[in-house]
């Protein structure tokens, strides 16, 4: 039975002190993240005690072992103090690093603690220095006080073989230091593989020795869009890029942390930066500039130019001489084909090829597939693999490709049917540039969506849709995190941590040892090394969590609190900031009336962030819903009863304060429980374009006092959304003659077909709603 040690700092309890005859001693803690495989804990043995002067030994002549060596004394050191000598040799008290056949799993490894030495053994140096991330983050963060190993044996090894993190340095740029400091934040997390994405619309981040143009003019934007695509911008002149050398020091540092680098250089979409170098590239002969705003540019690589082709064999000529990786990744995401339609270059390259539409491909997205294929080719024939976005799906796949499945797991589902490697990152769960908060007025602005701690940690990559032998094909697991709204790296890692916690624990872990909660409790000592790096993590996590449960029954919101660490939590319903003072919550406050909630977790280190919503009851609040049409699965969240909860949603339909509606119309019937009078109906409707999401087409409101028979009372009917529309709230207000009724049928029609200006035409739309209110 493992046996639970708390050596947590700060935001936990203390970690166990022991006392010997000279000095305190602190004793480290195996529950770490990403949890191992199995630790087997010997009670009854004395532990190892860690001092200055303890020697770290390796095999000698082994020079990635020596740096492992290394690695673990300036660990060490950071955490505790403690100077630790590196040595050649395997004998002796200390602790020992070692090749051997401990695990099947080339990155395994076995921890084995005894009184006398701590050996760290793995078939291979990377096993060895994932055995040294377990110990390092084991070590309670303290100064001036010995540190007790108890004796213990550790079996373990990584899920997936692939486990990697993407970075955009090209919407925003990032130098050497602050890509290095991405790289050990990787490093502490198991995960080995860095994706850089390294070229886009908005800039060329990577020197072509052959193409000078693509840095001296690529790199540069003239300035910069503010917000989103507000149509204003900063005036400032923005650029940087890495060049070869740099790159491959880079290349050489997460080498040393048993890491591989991918580039992505996206083709033949995402472009403009390079047609902005190469105009004769684009189909149209430009001119164009690397671009200002956010978004998808129509502009793309000429795909009926000889020179394009050309160009795609120059460029990744020099990124193989770069990046030594056996993957190489070429995008294939999001490419419009406007141009390609209306280009006789591309039309003519159709023609020669013979390509044509049919129910599967249009004849331009096989023009796609031919790019794609020719880089892939080129790859190969220079022994290297190619990875692509789920996009290069379309047109057929290249024969030896791997997908990246971001547009949900449909992608990659499809890839391994057809028997081709699969990484998983899916938006849905693994976009760190999404919103983490609700409260989204306190963050930091970001893209949009919501991904909170607890979602992206449920994350399973392994569809139970597919066969055992299909599964076969699912190699890995990514997060990505696009920065065209982080121009910091601070904000980086405010965007990376802790969820790069929760990614680390999905790529290593065994699924059934996943458990929230448990991870949870395990969180406060890995951010206690967090705060010996200064990394600037996010702090959601010990913030109180506040769970609103319409209680039709009660009439109430019934409001559950929770801590990450059960510490006192206090509150208020004025709206005034909670302080000790305060009412201390002790359990489920049922609310019955509107009010303003606010919560604050309250520690001997401080206060968390207070979370406040506005509970507004009406004559629909709390009361049962029954629904004629259904909720469209995946934006249902908590399902009908959110549209009488008391609480609004915000400008982000991600939240789970909306529920959706698509290709059947809103239609459900509220029972207010007796003969109740009202004379107004409203709702808010959430809408973004871009996402296919639309207003309402119109409202209608029926009344019985059976719920059987109907009479309308009010109907509303709006016109089709123009291009010119904003996106945000739209609230419908319907008023009528006063009616006493208990039972009122609500229908809202969604949008069927959406306008021809618009690029999902004629196919249905989404409608977002919240809070039906009735008076």
């Amino acid at each position: 039975m493992m046996k639970q040690l708390m050596g947590l700092a700060g935001l936990s309890m203390a970690g166990l002190m022991l006392f010997s005859c000279n000095s305190e001693v602190k004793e480290a803690n195996y529950q770490v993240i990403p949890m191992p495989l199995e630790i087997s804990l010997a009670n009854q043995s004395a532990p190892f005690v860690l001092s200055n002067g303890t020697k770290i030994m390796y095999p000698e002549g082994n020079e990635k072992m020596q740096k492992n060596a290394e690695f673990l004394a300036s660990y060490i050191k950071d955490l505790t103090g403690k100077v630790l000598s590196v040595q050649a040799g395997t004998d002796g008290k200390g602790i020992v690093l070692q090749l051997g056949d401990v695990s099947g799993n080339p990155e395994g490894y076995q921890l084995k603690v005894t009184a006398d030495q701590v050996v760290i053994a793995g078939p291979t140096e990377a096993g060895v220095f994932y055995g040294i991330q377990t110990l390092r983050k084991s070590i309670p963060v303290v100064q001036g006080m010995d540190i007790a190993l108890p004796a213990v044996e550790i079996n373990d090894a990584p899920r997936f073989a692939y486990r990697g993190a993407m970075l955009d340095v090209s919407r925003h740029f990032f130098p050497v230091d602050s890509v290095k400091r991405f790289i050990d934040m990787l490093a502490l997390h198991n995960i080995n593989r860095f994706h850089w994405h390294l070229s886009e619309d908005q800039g060329w981040r990577i020197e072509i020795k052959s193409r000078p143009e693509l840095t001296e003019i690529g790199s540069k934007r003239t300035e910069t869009v503010i917000g989103h695509n507000s149509g204003k911008y900063d005036g400032t002149p923005y650029g940087g890029f890495f060049t070869q050398e740099e790159a491959k020091e880079i290349v050489a540092y997460a080498a040393d942390r048993h890491i591989i680098v991918i580039p992505e250089i996206d083709m033949p979409g995402h472009m403009q930066a390079a047609l902005a170098a190469y105009p004769n590239l684009g189909c149209t002969g430009g001119p164009y500039e690397v671009w200002k705003i956010w978004g998808v540019s129509e502009d793309v690589l000429c795909a009926g130019n000889d020179e394009t082709l050309k160009f795609i064999d120059d460029v990744l000529g020099e990124i193989i001489e770069i990046f030594p990786s056996e993957y190489i990744h070429v995008g294939g995401d999001e490419c419009p084909k406007v141009r390609w339609k209306s280009c006789p270059k591309c039309q003519a390259r159709i023609k020669a090829l013979g390509l044509k539409t049919d129910k599967q491909h249009t004849a331009e997205e096989r023009l796609q597939s031919f790019i794609i294929n020719h880089a892939e080719k080129f790859l190969n024939d220079h022994g290297r693999q190619m990875i692509g976005w789920d996009e290069t799906l379309e047109g057929g796949l290249a024969p030896n490709a791997t997908v990246m499945s971001w547009r949900g797991e449909a992608g990659g589902i499809e890839a391994a049917k057809q028997h081709h490697d699969v990484i998983m990152s899916p938006n849905t769960y693994l976009y760190f540039d999404y919103y983490q908060s609700k409260d989204v007025d306190q963050e930091p602005e970001a893209i949009g969506g919501y991904l909170p701690l607890e979602r992206v940690y449920s994350y399973e990559p392994m569809p139970a849709s597919l066969t055992p032998e299909e599964q076969k094909y699912i190699k890995g697991v990514q997060a990505n995190l696009w920065t065209e709204y982080i121009p910091t790296f601070s904000q980086v890692e405010y965007m990376e941590l802790p969820r790069m916690a929760a990614l680390s624990e999905i790529q290593w872990s065994a699924p059934e040892k996943k458990d929230y909660q448990n991870f949870l409790s395990r969180l406060p000592q890995l951010v206690d090394v967090y705060d010996v790096y200064k990394y600037n993590y996010a702090k959601h996590a010990f913030d109180v969590t506040a769970k609103f449960t319409p209680n039709p029954q009660d009439g109430t919101l019934d409001i559950t609190l929770s801590t990450i660490d059960n510490c006192p939590v206090y509150y208020t319903l004025d709206g005034t900031d909670p302080t000790t003072a305060s009412q201390q919550y002790t359990g489920v406050l049922k609310i019955n009336e509107g009010c303003t909630f606010k919560a604050v977790a309250i520690r001997p280190t401080g206060s968390s962030r207070i979370i406040s919503e506005t509970i507004a009851f009406n004559k629909a609040s709390m009361k049962p819903i029954t629904m004629v049409e259904p909720i469209n699965k995946q934006y249902e969240f908590g399902g009908a009863p959110t549209l009488v909860d008391g609480l609004k949603g915000n400008g982000n339909y991600k939240t789970g304060r909306w529920i959706a509606f698509y290709k059947n119309d809103l239609n459900l019937i509220i029972d207010l429980q007796q003969p109740t009078e009202i004379s107004s109906f409203s709702i808010t409707t959430c809408v973004e374009k871009g996402d296919w999401i639309f207003d309402a087409r119109g409202f209608s409101i029926a009344v019985s006092d059976d719920g059987q028979g109907f009479k309308e009372v009010a109907y509303e009917k709006y016109p089709a959304m123009k291009a010119d529309d904003r996106n945000g709230l739209y609230n419908h207000k319907l008023t009528f003659d006063p009616v006493t009724t208990r039972f009122v049928k609500i229908v809202g029609l969604v949008e069927h077909s959406i306008p021809a200006w618009h690029g999902g035409k004629g196919n249905p739309g989404f409608m977002f709603v919240d809070e039906i209110e009735l008076n």
